[in-house]
């Protein structure tokens, strides 16, 4: 059965999206993380990318990416990647999902998820889209979370755990420190007791 993989870029205080002006793209606000990031972080990124074969979004993260990616040359290697891989966006406000090879799961999200882990075919993948994240976590439906850790405070924006009313126990599967100061952090989540 594929698994269900989430990958945030996250901050010691637990943001993992920056505020910044209104007309900024998602790509952007990341640029707290711009520092930390070096060939050896790519490598693991990029190498947890091709574990996977389609990506799972929150409508947002969603939104950003599909007024970027198929933007981007044609001959870009990682825009091929973004703009072919199957994308399911689950939102309740959208009525359709446009970009190449998207679907639009709304509803009973569990057992819309449930079928597609059933299909055949490598991992999902979560880019971004920490509230859904937040959800699916919360909802046991997260197979693993992948933290890239940059060491800064923000003090402000959106919070992975914000305002959460249970407790969630994850095992430690590896940590892994960059010489940019960057933490991997892979982590599996605990189903309730």
């Amino acid at each position: 059965m594929r698994k269900i993989n989430a990958a945030l870029f996250i901050t010691l205080d637990g943001v993992y999206e920056a505020p910044g002006p209104g007309d900024t793209t998602l790509l952007e606000k990341r640029g707290w993380s711009m520092p930390y990031t070096s060939d050896e972080v790519g490598e693991v990124i990029g190498g947890n990318m091709m574990t996977s074969d389609a990506m799972l979004l929150g409508r947002i993260t969603y939104e950003g990416f599909a007024s970027f990616w198929p933007n981007v040359p044609d001959d870009d290697p990682f825009g091929q990647i973004m703009n072919n891989r199957t994308k399911y966006v689950v939102s309740t406000t959208m009525n359709n999902a446009t970009w190449k090879n998207s679907h639009l799961i709304q509803g009973d999200v569990a057992a819309e998820l449930a079928k597609i882990k059933a299909l055949s075919g490598m991992d999902i993948s979560i880019v971004g889209s920490g509230v859904l994240t937040r959800t699916l976590i919360e909802m046991n439906l997260v197979d693993e979370l992948q933290l890239m850790l940059c060491p800064v405070v923000l003090g402000q924006g959106k919070k992975l755990f914000d305002d959460t009313d249970y407790t969630k126990k994850m095992d430690v599967l590896e940590v892994r420190t960059f010489d940019s100061g960057m933490i991997y952090l892979r982590l599996k989540p605990k189903a309730q007791d």
